[in-house]
C-alpha cells in the first residue's frame, strides 16, 4: 500500500504528518512497478495502560455474523456503565500495542477521560471488516442492526450496569445513527460526530464524483485491518482474526466504496438504501451531534438528519473547521458531562447550563505536536441559542448583477463567462491552515466573480445557502462550483464555504427543497441533460456555514470548476467549453443566505491564517 499524507488520514479522525521524501522505492519483481511503500502511521508517543482489565471476544448476532469487541474496564469493583463505539476500522481491537501508541481510529484520551471517570469502553468492528466475519456494506441497514444487538451485548455482560452509550465521529457517527434508529433498549445516549448519512454525499456530493474522498479512504481503510488487527492479533495469538482478515482485504477488492461508486453512480433503488436520515426520526434518546462547516472527508450536508430528531432531546455543536474536530478537549468535555447525565443518569445541570444550540465561532489551535494541536481546538467567541431551524432564520438576497456585482435589486447586464473546465481559485489544502495557493495562470479566464458593496451592518450568516443560477454552457453538461468568501476592508479574502452541482443532475425535490436548501433528486429518470446554448435554471447547495460579516467587509462568491485538489477532488465532466453565468430582468440569478438575528460578536477580525479552514489571502481581484 502507498504512503498517505495527513490529508487522507484527515477521513478517520486521527492525523499523521505527511511523508517524507527520500529515495524512491525500488520495482516490485512481479510486475516490474514501482514498489509500494507501506502505510505510515505516524509515532505520536506512548501512553501507560490506564485500565484495570481488557477483555476481547466475538459478538455472534442474529443472522450469524462473528464480530470482533474489545473493552477496558476501570481500575474499580462493581458493574460499569458502558460507552460503545462501532467503527470499520480498528474499534475491535482497541487496547494492544498500537492502541496504546495512538496508532487507532479512536481518540485514546477521551477513552482515557471515560475510563477514568468509571466507564467501561469497549469496540465493535463492523462486518466484514477488521477481525469480524460477514459481508461489508457500510451505513446500509446491517449497520445499524448490528449495532443495536452490541449494544444489547455489552448490557448483558457480568462487568456492566446495564446502561450503554455511544461515542465516536465519521463512521463511528454514522454507527450511532444507525443504531439508535433500531431503539435497542439498553441504548441511553449517543454523541454522533461528522455524520455521512448518505453514501451520495461523499461520493458524488451534488452529482459531481468525488474519487478523492474514496481513494484515500480505501487505502485508510485497509492498513488499518492489515496493520494495526493483524498486529494485535499476532500478539494475542488470534488465528482465526488473522485469517478473516485476508479474506476481508480480499473482498474488499470487488466490494469497496470505490465499486460502488462505478456500479451505482446515482441514486438508484440501491443507493437509497445507503441513506440513513429517511428514517433519524425513529431516534427517541437523547442526541449531542458536533458537525464541522468545512468537513473536507464527507462535508456537512448529512447532519440535515438532526431536522428529524426531536428539539426537546437534541443538543448541537457546530465550529468551523476540519474532520477531527471531534478531539477537541474543549468538546469531550461537554461530552462527559452529557454522558454522566444520560447514561450514568446524575443530575449534574446539564440540561439547565447548555444551550441547544453552541457555534464555535473562528476556531484556533495551538501547541506544537501533532497531539496536542489536534486536541487544542477552541473558539475565539460562541453564538449560542436555542434550537435553530432553517425556517427560523431570515433570507437575505443578493442578485447577481452588471459589472459582477451583487445587488439587492436586478441590474441587467450582459451574461459573464468562463472556461470549462478551468483550475479555478479554490486551490485548497486540506493538510494545512490555507486553502489557497498559487493561482493558476489562468484564473482570470477560468472563474467568475460577483462582489457586493461594504455591507452597512453585521451579519451572522447561518445554515445552508442557495446560488439559484441561470446558466448556459455551450457544449453541454458541467460541474459548478460556488465559493462564499469575505473581502476584509483591509484587503485580505476570507474563504467561507462552497457548493457543487452537476448541471444535469439538477431537477429538484420540490416537496422539501426550501428558498435555503434545494434539494437534488439525483434519480435517473429525472435526469436533465443541457441543451447547448439553452439557458438553465440551476440551483446549487451552498454547504452549511455560520460565519460573521463585519460592517464595512464586503460579500462575494465565485463560481468556476470544481477543485481538483484537497481533500475533495473532483471528476469533473470534462468537454472543453464556455460556460455563461446570466444576470438580467428575465434571467434572475440570486444568491440567498440564512441570517440568524440577534448575534453581536468581537468586532475585531481573527488573525489570518490562524482560524481552522477558512485562511486569508491577499483580494486577488484588487486593482482588476
Amino acid at each position: 500500500m502507498k504512503r498517505v499524507t495527513a490529508a487522507a488520514l484527515a477521513f478517520t479522525a486521527i492525523m499523521v504528518v505527511p511523508p517524507t521524501h527520500g529515495q524512491e522505492p525500488g520495482l516490485d519483481p512481479d510486475t516490474g512497478l514501482p514498489a509500494s511503500r507501506p502505510f505510515a502511521f505516524p509515532d505520536l508517543g506512548d501512553v501507560p495502560p490506564f485500565w484495570a482489565d481488557r477483555r476481547t471476544g466475538y459478538i455472534t448476532t442474529s443472522d450469524g455474523t462473528r464480530l470482533r469487541y474489545s473493552v477496558l474496564l476501570p481500575k474499580a469493583s462493581g458493574k460499569f456503565p458502558v460507552i460503545l463505539t462501532v467503527n470499520g476500522y480498528d474499534a475491535g481491537s482497541i487496547g494492544g500495542t498500537p492502541y496504546l501508541k495512538h496508532k487507532t481510529s479512536m481518540s485514546v484520551e477521551f477513552d482515557r477521560r471515560l475510563v477514568e471517570a468509571g466507564y467501561a469502553v469497549m469496540g465493535v468492528n463492523t462486518a466484514g471488516t477488521g477481525c469480524s466475519n460477514g459481508r461489508l456494506e457500510y451505513i446500509r441497514p446491517q449497520l445499524g442492526q448490528h449495532g443495536a444487538e452490541a449494544v444489547e451485548f455489552a448490557a448483558a455482560q457480568t462487568w456492566s450496569d446495564g446502561h450503554v452509550g455511544m461515542v465516536g465521529s465519521s463512521y463511528s457517527g454514522s454507527s450511532q445513527i444507525a443504531t439508535a434508529q433500531n431503539r435497542p433498549p439498553h441504548l441511553r445516549a449517543i454523541v454522533p460526530g461528522m455524520v455521512l448519512t448518505d453514501y451520495r454525499d461523499a461520493i458524488a456530493p451534488g452529482g459531481v464524483p468525488a474519487p478523492g474522498f474514496l481513494t484515500p479512504f480505501r487505502v485508510i481503510f485497509r492498513a488499518f485491518w492489515s496493520e494495526l488487527a493483524a498486529q494485535v492479533a499476532k500478539e494475542e495469538g488470534d488465528v482465526d482474526c488473522l485469517k478473516q482478515i485476508e479474506k476481508n482485504l480480499e473482498a474488499e477488492e470487488t466490494n469497496s466504496g470505490m465499486h460502488l461508486s462505478v456500479a451505482h453512480p446515482l441514486r438508484d433503488e440501491y443507493m437509497k438504501t445507503f441513506d440513513l436520515a429517511r428514517h433519524a426520526d425513529r431516534i427517541e434518546i437523547p442526541v449531542l451531534s458536533l458537525e464541522a462547516f468545512q468537513d473536507q472527508a464527507i462535508t456537512p450536508r448529512s447532519s440535515h438528519y438532526q431536522s428529524k430528531l426531536d428539539p426537546g432531546r437534541l443538543w448541537l455543536f457546530q465550529t468551523n473547521g476540519p474532520h477531527d474536530m471531534y478531539l477537541a478537549e474543549a468538546f469531550q468535555g461537554t461530552a462527559l458531562r452529557f454522558l454522566d447525565r444520560f447514561v450514568k443518569g446524575q443530575d449534574n445541570g446539564f440540561e439547565r447550563d447548555t444551550p441547544r444550540t453552541t457555534v464555535w465561532m473562528e476556531a484556533f489551535r495551538a501547541g506544537d505536536s501533532i497531539l496536542e494541536r489536534r486536541s487544542s481546538a477552541k473558539p475565539r467567541w460562541l453564538v449560542q441559542t436555542g434550537p435553530v431551524r432553517t425556517g427560523d432564520l431570515s433570507v437575505k438576497e443578493f442578485r447577481l448583477g452588471v459589472s459582477n456585482a451583487l445587488s439587492p435589486t436586478v441590474t441587467p447586464g450582459p451574461a459573464d463567462a468562463f472556461d470549462y473546465p478551468g483550475t479555478g481559485v479554490v486551490v485548497n489544502d486540506v493538510t494545512g491552515a490555507t486553502f489557497w495557493g498559487p493561482l493558476p495562470s489562468d484564473w482570470k479566464q477560468a472563474s467568475v466573480a460577483y462582489t457586493s458593496a461594504a455591507l452597512e451592518q453585521d451579519m451572522m450568516v447561518y445554515g445552508p445557502g442557495s446560488a439559484d443560477l441561470w446558466i448556459m454552457a455551450t457544449a453541454g453538461d458541467a460541474d459548478i462550483q460556488v465559493t462564499v468568501t469575505e473581502l476584509r476592508p483591509d484587503g485580505l479574502e476570507t474563504y467561507v464555504q462552497r457548493g457543487w452541482l452537476r448541471l444535469s443532475n439538477r431537477a429538484l425535490d420540490s416537496a422539501r427543497s426550501t428558498p435555503l436548501l434545494p434539494i437534488h433528486l439525483e434519480d435517473p429518470g429525472r435526469l436533465m441533460p443541457l441543451l447547448p446554448g439553452r439557458p438553465v435554471f440551476a440551483r446549487v447547495e451552498i454547504n452549511k456555514m455560520g460565519h460573521y460579516f463585519r460592517k464595512g467587509s464586503k460579500l462575494r462568491v465565485w463560481i468556476d470548476t470544481p477543485a481538483q485538489t484537497g481533500g475533495l477532488v473532483f471528476d469533473t465532466f470534462t468537454q472543453r467549453q464556455k460556460v455563461y453565468v446570466l444576470h438580467n430582468a428575465r434571467y434572475d440569478s440570486v444568491v440567498r443566505l440564512g441570517i440568524l438575528a440577534g448575534v453581536k460578536g468581537p468586532p475585531t477580525y481573527p488573525e489570518c491564517g490562524k482560524t481552522l479552514l477558512q485562511p486569508c489571502r491577499r483580494d486577488p481581484l484588487a486593482g482588476s
